[in-house]
C-alpha cells in the first residue's frame, strides 16, 4: 500500500457516509465520539459545551463527508481536527461574549491572553490524542510510571519485561508526548487540516 493511501477502513467509511448510510455514521460515532468529546472538553473545560461540539462534529461529518481528504491524514485525524477547531472557535466566541457583556465592547482587550489559553489547551488536547494513539505497551509503561508513580524497576516488574525494555518504553512514550507542544497531530500540517483553528 502506498504511503499516501488511506487505510481501507477510512476509504470505505467515506464512501458509506457519501452514500448517506446512517449505520456508517453510527459506527464512526461509536469509534470516535470519546475522542471528539475529550478533545473538546480539554479545550473548553465545560461538559455541556463539549457535548455541543461533539454533536456539531458528527453533524458536519454527516452533512459534508466529502470534506475529508485522505491525503491529509487518517479519518481519526480529521475528526480530531474538527473537534479541536470547533472547540477553539467556541472558546473564542465565549471569551468575546463574556468581555462584551462585561465591558459593552465587541473585542476582548487581551487577544494574546486568549491565544495563549488556546495554545495551552491545544497542546493538552494533542497530548491526549498522542497518548490515545500510541502503542499499548508504551501507554501502559507511562501510566505505571507517571500515574501510579512507579519507578522503572517497578514498571518493568509490573509489565513483566526487562528493566532496559521498561526504560526504552518510557523513553519512547515521553518522546512521543514531547511532540505535543512542537508538532501538530498526524495530518494537521499547515498545508492540511491544521490550516485554520
Amino acid at each position: 500500500m502506498a504511503k499516501d493511501t488511506p487505510p481501507r477502513w477510512d476509504r470505505r467509511m467515506q464512501q458509506r457516509l457519501s452514500r448517506g448510510e446512517a449505520a456508517a455514521l453510527g459506527e464512526l460515532y461509536d469509534r470516535f465520539a470519546s475522542l471528539v468529546h475529550s478533545q473538546a472538553h480539554r479545550v473548553l473545560d465545560d461538559e455541556d459545551a463539549a457535548d455541543l461540539v461533539t454533536r456539531e462534529v458528527f453533524t458536519h461529518v454527516w452533512e459534508h463527508p466529502e470534506t475529508y481528504d485522505p491525503r491529509q491524514g487518517s479519518m481519526r485525524s480529521w475528526v480530531a481536527h474538527l473537534a479541536l477547531r470547533g472547540a477553539v472557535r467556541r472558546l473564542r466566541a465565549a471569551e468575546a461574549d463574556a468581555y462584551a457583556d462585561e465591558h459593552g465592547e465587541d473585542a476582548p482587550p487581551d487577544p494574546d491572553g486568549l491565544e495563549e489559553r488556546v495554545r495551552r489547551a491545544t497542546a493538552a488536547a494533542r497530548a491526549d490524542y498522542i497518548v490515545a494513539a500510541m502503542p499499548v505497551p508504551l501507554r501502559k509503561a507511562l501510566e505505571l510510571a507517571y500515574v501510579q508513580r512507579r519507578d522503572y524497576r517497578q514498571t518493568a516488574a509490573d509489565l513483566e519485561v526487562t528493566e532496559d525494555e521498561a526504560r526504552r518504553r518510557l523513553r519512547l512514550g515521553l518522546q512521543l508526548l514531547s511532540t505535543a507542544n512542537t508538532r501538530p497531530m498526524e495530518g494537521f500540517s499547515t498545508a492540511g487540516y491544521g490550516r485554520t483553528l
